[in-house]
């Protein structure tokens, strides 16, 4: 079994920042590409940014400049740094990873997500 849990959500003001951190556990074999997602209510799932084995990492236009995705391979751990929050990046963050696991395959693996809250 493998298990993706986050954590660093919370309830922000505009223009702070939060750090959230997604952990991978059980039997992990190799990590290739990890992402971060996220939903607001109301609106479609949107990819916000990804990072590859290499550390080349992408972003979604609305974030870029102000989030920072990093990996951590040693501790199966995928980071996002959000710093000048917006009210509109409130939503739910959930990590996805390709993960090889006990069949040797790479298989899709989502967490359960974190609440990330921007308000005043």
């Amino acid at each position: 079994q493998v298990q993706l849990v986050e954590s660093g959500g919370g309830l922000v003001q505009p223009g702070g920042s939060l750090r959230l951190s997604c952990e991978a556990s059980g039997t992990v074999f190799d990590l290739n590409t990890m992402r971060w997602y996220r939903q607001a209510p109301g609106k479609e799932r949107e990819l916000v940014a990804t990072i590859d084995r290499s550390h080349v990492s992408d972003y979604l236009d609305s974030v870029k400049g102000r989030f920072t995705i990093s990996r951590d391979d040693a501790k199966k751990t995928v980071y996002l740094q959000m710093n000048s929050l917006k009210p509109e990046d409130t939503a739910v963050y959930t990590c996805n990873v390709d993960v090889r696991d006990w069949t040797s395959r790479y298989r899709d693996y989502w967490g359960r997500g974190t609440q990330v809250t921007v308000s005043s």
